[in-house]
């Protein structure tokens, strides 16, 4: 892998991590237009390495944020007068949505990593998810703000984002979409979004790290890819957050349906292959 390579593939996952467009299936159809092998255990280390950069985006643009939950958990353990504080409550939340996906991700890591990384199930999953988040738009009532969250919400958006383990189907849009039809508003679906997201991006990272140098790809390139990433990520974040407070998501319902239409329009060109 050539640096120039880590700065394209960088650029990628910091953009397409944190919006619900899939970046394991933007990744795979790159590093195959790039001539990369994408079963190359080293290629599928650096994918999942450089996800750091994405995950230290959240943690320094929700830097107050989290310190506030991580004080205020800790504060309710130790005091039962803070146990109905938000902070006490949503650190609970965090803890018990990222079970889920830990879950299915240790029972069915061989699958998600080998044959559902088909380039024909990140279309598919592109396209058949665009309608769920469709659906999810039309019939939420945005309703109910980042404070009144419950643990319902966070165990149900938690199950839901299990399902992002299939490649095309995208953590962020999954969870997002589950939000959204627990009736939160579009910031609300989006912050428990990305709070979810900070264990499962860290589990990903760490159990992919040791195959992120096994010789195929040196340092450099995995350094780079992931300060990158972390750049890139910070300011998708930031345009998200700001977006999602006056605009539907249906922007990116359309942009998943015509992403997913062009990967089979490639692979039946012979232009990458499946």
């Amino acid at each position: 892998m050539e640096l120039w390579h880590a700065v394209i593939l960088g650029i990628v996952e910091g953009l397409t991590e944190l919006l619900p467009v899939s970046s394991t299936g933007h990744l795979t159809v790159v590093e195959e237009l790039l001539g990369l092998d994408v079963d190359d255990p080293g290629v599928t280390g650096f994918t999942a390495f450089i996800q750091i950069g994405a995950i230290a985006a959240v943690l320094v643009y929700f830097a107050k944020d989290i310190w506030a939950i991580t004080t205020g958990f800790f504060r309710g353990l130790f005091s039962a007068e803070h146990r109905t504080d938000y902070e006490y409550r949503m650190g609970w939340y965090i803890i018990v949505g990222s079970l889920p996906i830990i879950i299915v991700g240790f029972v069915g890591k061989d699958l998600i990593t080998g044959p559902l990384r088909s380039l024909w199930f990140v279309a598919g999953g592109m396209i058949l998810w665009s309608f769920v988040l469709w659906f999810a738009e039309y019939a939420a009532t945005h309703q109910r703000t980042e404070r009144q969250i419950t643990m319902k919400d966070a165990l149900f958006v938690g199950v839901v984002q299990s399902i992002a383990l299939v490649p095309g189907i995208s953590r962020s849009g999954a969870s997002t979409a589950a939000g959204l039809l627990r009736d939160l508003d579009r910031v609300a679906a989006t912050k428990l979004s990305f709070y979810l997201g900070i264990p499962a991006l860290t589990g990903a990272g760490v159990l992919e790290a040791k195959d992120a140098f096994t010789g195929s790809v040196e340092l450099a390139p995995l350094l780079v890819g992931t300060v990158v990433s972390g750049i890139v990520a910070y300011i998708s974040v930031a345009w998200l957050l700001k977006f999602v407070a006056n605009h539907s998501f249906m922007l990116f319902v359309w942009y998943r349906i015509g992403f997913g239409v062009v990967v089979i329009g490639l692979i039946l060109l012979g232009v990458i292959a499946a």
